[in-house]
């Protein structure tokens, strides 16, 4: 038991001593070096910049190529040469008076229709008897002694002369008629008959003569 406690306890001097002369050592590098390594420290921390490299990204791919057809090719239109001239401008010294006011005024209606008038017939101007008179009777007749009444129309003209004449029923002697047709054609006027608008129209007239020989 001694001798493992001596060699214990020699064991322990001979690490105190090799501790010391470790302190020693660090004690004279830390003299000597600290003021060194804190200076250099220094001056890294000043001079040197932490630079930090972006990471990095990552490029998405490239889209699909379009697989649309393309457009058809289509000609332009031909160029259209829209430049015309301008007009000539004309000075005009002084404004044209304004143009004369021209002022429309209505018709006035036109006038009323002459009124209707009532259609009238022709009638004998003068005395029908004195158409044909005794001085009228035709000699061969008066000899003869033939007697008789001759009916006759005449027309009538827009002028109310007698433009015709006829037998509408014989005396029964043909001079007795034939003289008087004569007689009123020359001496018979009239009064020409009217119409509805008030104009002379042609008409008819009808009457008799009696044929007597005179006493």
């Amino acid at each position: 038991m001694a001798y493992a406690d001596q060699t214990m306890s020699g064991n322990k001097v001979a690490a105190l001593i090799i501790v010391a002369l470790i302190h020693v050592a660090v004690g004279y590098a830390l003299v000597t070096g600290l003021a060194y390594s804190a200076t250099k420290k220094l001056i890294e921390r000043v001079t040197t910049v932490d630079v930090k490299e972006p990471e990095p990204t990552e490029t998405p791919p490239p889209p699909p190529p379009d697989k649309t057809p393309p457009p058809p090719v289509v000609a332009p239109p031909p160029p259209i040469n829209v430049a015309v001239a301008p007009p000539p401008i004309a000075a005009v010294p002084v404004a044209p008076p304004p143009p004369p006011l021209i002022v429309h005024t209505a018709a006035p209606p036109p006038p009323p229709p002459p009124p209707k008038v009532a259609a009238t017939r022709a009638s004998p101007r003068g005395n029908p008897g004195s158409w044909a008179t005794n001085d009228d009777y035709p000699s061969r007749a008066l000899r003869e002694e033939r007697q008789g009444t001759t009916r006759f129309t005449v027309t009538i003209g827009t002028d109310g002369r007698v433009t015709g004449c006829s037998i509408t029923s014989s005396s029964g002697s043909p001079d007795l008629d034939q003289t008087t047709c004569s007689m009123v054609t020359r001496r018979a006027r009239f009064k020409p008959a009217i119409d509805s608008e008030g104009n002379p129209v042609t008409d008819t007239y009808s009457n008799a003569v009696r044929w007597v020989i005179p006493k």
